[in-house]
């Protein structure tokens, strides 16, 4: 990993970032609910954006089956899903803070893990445990956009994962398929894809309307695009 990802070869790892970026997105945090296709490859997105600090909760270790769409390898099947992301994340060289915490969540404790984070991304597999999650933020984290995720699965129709914005909270998916239908790469990264360029966006209208990033400080961007 580079000492310094904003200098060094090649300009740095940010140096075709929109100008800008980089310097607000390094002062900002994100948490990320779930590990799997949407929360991997969200996280592996973000920091390469250039996000200063992200917190990934998940209970899980990597499955074989998880491999068709979620950013792990082979050899990292057994592992925790939170130490294999920290060590993918690690290879990019964006120099992204990452905490990983291997625990459930469980009712009354989604907010706990998340208290400093300007921006949260429900990235869960259970209807009934992503309603949980947005219900306690709501309630919990009051002001904190939210990201939550509903209809990933099948293939094709690409256009119908689309995203709606409902005051804090933005919706990604087509919000009607079911995991009964099989997910698979094509689909799942797209939908990943809007999640973290909305958390960009989010962020970036935030700063820019002079709401407060409650991550690491800010640093200069790589170089000019």
């Amino acid at each position: 990993m580079l000492s310094d990802p904003g200098s060094g070869m090649n300009g740095g790892v940010f140096a075709s970032n929109p100008p800008g970026t980089r310097r607000v997105l390094s002062g900002c945090s994100v948490g990320i609910a779930g590990a799997g296709g949407i929360g991997s490859n969200a996280a592996m997105l973000l920091a390469r954006a250039g996000l200063g600090r992200m917190v990934v909760v998940d209970h899980d270790e990597v499955a074989l089956p998880n491999l068709n769409r979620q950013a792990y390898f082979l050899d990292q099947c057994g592992r925790l899903k939170v130490d294999a992301l920290a060590e993918n994340i690690s290879r990019t060289g964006a120099g992204t803070v990452f905490t990983g915490l291997p625990i459930r969540l469980s009712p009354g404790g989604f907010c706990a893990p998340f208290e400093d984070c300007d921006l949260l991304i429900e990235a869960l597999d259970l209807a009934e445990t992503k309603v949980m999650a947005i219900e306690e933020w709501a309630l919990g984290m009051p002001g904190v956009p939210v990201i939550a995720v509903s209809g990933i699965a099948g293939t094709g129709a690409s256009g119908t994962i689309r995203l709606e914005r409902r005051g804090s909270i933005s919706l990604v998916g087509d919000q009607t398929s079911g995991l009964h239908l099989g997910t698979l790469s094509t689909k799942v990264s797209l939908a990943a894809s809007m999640v973290a360029d909305e958390a960009v966006s989010i962020l970036l209208e935030r700063h820019a309307s002079g709401a407060s990033a409650r991550g690491a400080g800010e640093v200069p961007d790589g170089g000019s695009a």
